[in-house]
């Protein structure tokens, strides 16, 4: 009986022996992953935000601090009411020259900026700003940091991730806008001439797309207006649509949407979900060791 109880006693002190030396090993691989490998994955993840953070800001070949325009046609194979050329230059189109051909009369209306006028696109600067915030939260931990939990890799890979997806969303989400927003936006005093009472257009990214919407318009007679139901907010509003702005009732008769590809908007969506994925991967490291040690503050 007691021979049985000192193998009992021996087997339980082998066992704690080689538990005790994988989580030595454990340990090892732990340091090594918080002292080694986090810091690579930072500088990859660096490398590859300072890459899309320069698309946003490309500059001219030749000219020193100059940002690099690009032309973008406009138009569709299948329909010819709305043609356009919009000049690029970082996060602002500086012009912007259309055709509209109007519905009832085929008649072709030409607007183009003002030449004191540009236009900002909000997303592009709002992308580009989330890409340097994640940037700095980056270089804030250089290589000589060193990094004491699972916890603290965690924490700062959660706010990285949250300015590329809130980086991400902006390009692949525009905005909403109400018409008698838009009626009232600035944009509508960009042009020469002057675009016409009947004529609303928007401008917007959409994913690696610039669109443009143009909506035509007709004013409601009072005596048509008993079913007059205003429209809410939408990234694109559809014929029948109506609203009020100035006092004056009107409903969107037809609405064209023309859009162009800009490569480097692609480029930076693809940068974008490569970082997430090496913070995803990362965080699942850490969770794999977490496991391990459930005493230990990861």
């Amino acid at each position: 009986m007691l021979g049985a109880e000192r193998s009992t006693l021996s087997e339980l002190a082998k066992m704690t022996a080689a538990s005790q030396a994988e989580r030595t090993v454990l340990e090892e691989e732990f340091n090594w992953l918080l002292k080694e490998e986090v810091h690579a994955v930072l500088k990859q993840l660096q490398d590859i935000l300072k890459e899309a953070s320069r698309r946003f800001s490309m500059p001219s070949p030749g000219l020193e601090g100059q940002l690099k325009q690009e032309n973008f046609i406009l138009g569709s194979s299948t329909m010819d009411q709305v043609k356009g050329v919009l000049t690029l230059q970082g996060e602002a189109l500086t012009q912007a020259d259309i055709n509209i051909k109007v519905a009832k009369s085929s008649q072709v209306m030409h607007f183009a900026f003002r030449d004191d006028k540009q236009w900002k696109l909000q997303q592009i600067q709002d992308a580009r700003n989330h890409v340097n915030q994640a940037l700095q939260l980056l270089s804030s931990r250089d290589e000589s940091y060193h990094f004491k939990t699972g916890a603290e890799v965690n924490k700062l890979m959660d706010a990285v991730m949250l300015q590329l997806t809130r980086a991400r969303n902006r390009l692949t989400t525009p905005a909403s806008m109400t018409l008698p927003e838009l009626a009232a936006s600035g944009l509508m005093k960009m042009f020469t001439p002057p675009m016409p009472g009947d004529v609303m257009v928007n401008f917007y990214i959409n994913l690696s797309k610039l669109c443009l919407t143009v909506y035509q318009l007709h004013v409601l007679q009072p005596n048509t207006t008993k079913n007059f139901k205003s429209a809410g907010s939408s990234v694109l509003h559809n014929p029948g649509a109506m609203f009020e702005y100035n006092s004056t009732k009107f409903e969107v008769s037809h609405v064209h949407k023309v859009e162009c590809v800009v490569p480097w908007l692609n480029d930076t969506l693809v940068f974008f979900t490569i970082s997430l994925q090496l913070c995803q991967q990362l965080k699942d490291k850490i969770s794999v060791f977490s496991s391990f040690w459930n005493y230990r503050p990861f």
